[in-house]
């Protein structure tokens, strides 16, 4: 998430044009104090019973949280792009989002 939070200005326009949500099966106390702390500029959503991740297809009922995956979704309303599973630690993994974001935008 730090990777996030040190690339939000230029992958999603400081929150201008593009939202971060951050979902997670951790509780809502746990992930405000740690978002806190950690001076993330973005929203995280706490879904600690795994609706959302099931939803999507991402929940993982064996250890009872969701995979880290990445929507990009567009305007619209529509998905326009998933990497699964999320590549946090890996550099090419956030030209691949800004690609993805700039192309939902119109603007790539």
């Amino acid at each position: 998430m730090d990777a996030y939070r040190d690339q939000y200005a230029t992958l999603f326009m400081n929150g201008e044009k593009v939202r971060l949500l951050a979902v997670s099966t951790d509780p809502i106390d746990a992930l405000a104090s740690w978002a806190r702390d950690a001076d993330y500029p973005f929203t995280f959503l706490s879904d600690t019973d795994g609706a959302v991740g099931k939803a999507f297809g991402v929940f993982e009922p064996k250890y009872k949280a969701d995979n880290r995956t990445l929507f990009v979704v567009a305007p619209g309303g529509k998905i326009s792009y998933v990497m699964a599973p999320f590549r946090e630690i890996d550099p090419t993994a956030y030209t691949e989002l800004a690609t993805a974001i700039g192309s939902a935008m119109g603007d790539r």
